[in-house]
């Protein structure tokens, strides 16, 4: 495994690659037939993909239960689509230096009949193995610039905000992507800077230099990039300038030690990298995941310039997050008393 994810040129190109094992072990009780051997590896595999990929897994009895249900969400997958079962929530990005909103991060759930409200992690794989991400995120960015757009006009102080997208892999290597963004902003008037597309990491490095073509594309329009959950690839850091980003949002892991008035040492020598990094190339950094004082005081005197995370406000429905723009709500930047302690 090691071996395939060393990266390799490839017509010119570097190029990454990972790779996801599953194994069935086989004896005469088991199994009688070759492809019921095959298909319990099969499952394995399946489910070192859906364990974050780049990894094995052994066959267990356990596992077909696993794939049952597996095949019972992609079903529930294509008619929640039909029957309009998605929302958007949205978490506010704060400048720390203000106290101020200044964005919105846009997270899509699904509103499950049985299951309740159900978070991306848990059916966004599957919309990309199903092809039904393209269907699920033109939805998504659609409803993010439509609500954005109406933000915008209705609360004038807030008219520089900005709307945070999440592009998955699948949705990112679309032919028509430059397309679909492009008839969507003209559709809502919405201003090509108040869009930040983020990609994971992984997203851009498995083919770098295509990556930057499609981003150079996207910049084009005139929308920002972000790159998400950065540092979980950390040893993508020499590629950074190569990129052209504008944001950086670093991974909630590299401050969630913070507490007890104790920083988390790894994480807190990582921010302190990657600030003064991200400053000399002329991007912003946002910390998401900021949950205690504690965090916001290390960042703070980091001078990282935007937090999101439940110390200011968990994800909301659109109605709440219309009334903190309604309120004008702020977290005064020298106290930052409490979470709640907006006013």
């Amino acid at each position: 495994m090691k071996s395939v994810a060393a990266p390799f040129m490839l017509e010119g190109k570097e190029v990454f690659t990972s790779v996801s094992v599953g194994i069935a072990i086989s004896n005469a009780a088991n199994y009688e037939l070759a492809d019921e051997i095959l298909r319990d590896a099969d499952t394995a595999m399946y489910r070192a993909k859906s364990l974050g990929k780049s990894r094995y897994e052994v066959f267990d009895a356990d596992m077909r239960a696993s794939v049952m249900a597996r095949l019972q969400l992609e079903m529930d997958l294509h008619r929640a689509i039909e029957r309009h079962e998605f929302s958007n929530f949205y978490q506010p990005i704060i400048s720390l230096a203000a106290g101020e909103i200044v964005g919105f991060e846009s997270l899509l759930r699904w509103n499950h009949p049985t299951r309740g409200q159900l978070g991306p992690e848990e059916f966004i794989a599957v919309a990309e193995e199903t092809g039904l991400i393209r269907e699920l995120g033109w939805w998504n960015l659609r409803e993010s610039c439509r609500q954005m757009s109406e933000w915008r006009s209705t609360y004038p102080a807030y008219s520089d905000l900005t709307i945070s997208v999440n592009l998955s892999p699948k949705q990112f290597l679309q032919p028509n992507l430059i397309e679909d963004i492009s008839s969507v902003l003209k559709e809502f008037a919405l201003p090509a800077a108040a869009l930040r597309l983020e990609l994971t990491e992984s997203t851009v490095m498995g083919d770098p230099s295509g990556a930057i073509g499609m981003l150079e594309e996207i910049k084009a329009l005139g929308i920002s990039l972000a790159i998400d959950d950065f540092g979980t690839g950390y040893s993508s850091l020499s590629y950074l300038h190569r990129f052209p980003l504008d944001t950086l949002k670093i991974d909630r892991s590299f401050i969630s030690g913070v507490g007890d008035g104790k920083y988390s040492e790894e994480g807190t020598e990582i921010a302190r990298t990657i600030l003064p990094m991200a400053s000399n190339l002329h991007l912003d950094v946002v910390a998401e995941g900021v949950e205690t004082g504690e965090q916001l005081d290390l960042l703070k005197k980091l001078n990282c310039k935007y937090g999101q995370g439940f110390y200011f406000s968990k994800p909301l429905p659109a109605t709440d997050a219309a009334s903190l723009l309604a309120k004008k709500t702020s977290w005064h930047p020298k106290s930052f008393s409490a979470a709640s302690g907006h006013s």
